[in-house]
């Protein structure tokens, strides 16, 4: 089983000599280097080594956060390989090592934790949008007609005019007035 190395540190100044050095020592075949800051989503170095590898190879980092953002882009950097039976070893965390048994468990613990957190970011999301919107805050964009404008294409509407009539005199889209006139219907 190939192993290809992924070495990265986030700025200029940086050395990456040591995780070279310990890639290498690991039996790296290859290492892929970049200087390039974790937070950037477009690294083409880790591109470029994930679009090389194959079943059956593995790609080893020296520390978790060489390779991913976030624990949520490590499961999913994480779910990939597994699906495209790539293995993936850390050498600082020993137990994140895709290619055991204990590995994956490990891994499987993790990504428990992360759709836990999820679930649980989502749900204080959703009181505090309520609580907001019980205490009048409205969500959306500012609506484009103001209260005069508002009450005159209703009274247009209710007169028989087009709403793509209504639209064009205020300079909104259709859809604006469709919008006011749900609104209005509904309460």
């Amino acid at each position: 089983m190939p192993l290809y190395g992924y070495a990265r540190v986030s700025t200029r100044d940086q050395d990456l000599a040591l995780q070279l050095n310990e890639l290498t020592a690991a039996g790296c075949a290859k290492v892929f280097k970049e200087k390039a800051s974790g937070a950037r989503s477009d690294r083409p170095e880790l591109a470029k080594v994930i679009g090389r590898l194959e079943p059956g190879d593995v790609l080893v980092v020296t520390r978790l956060d060489r390779l991913a953002r976030s624990v949520r882009d490590l499961l999913n950097i994480l779910e990939r390989f597994g699906q495209d039976d790539i293995g993936f070893v850390s050498l600082r965390e020993k137990h994140i090592d895709t290619t055991s048994a204990g590995g994956r468990l490990v891994l499987n613990i993790m990504a428990s934790i992360a759709e836990f957190e999820r679930e649980l970011i989502a749900a204080r999301m959703a009181e505090g949008r309520q609580r907001a919107m019980d205490n009048g805050v409205k969500f959306g964009p500012p609506f484009k007609l103001d209260a005069f404008q508002k009450r005159e294409a209703l009274a247009r509407i209710k007169a028989g005019e087009s709403q793509s009539l209504i639209a064009r005199t205020y300079g909104v889209d259709r859809a604006t007035i469709s919008r006011l006139q749900k609104r209005a219907a509904a309460s």
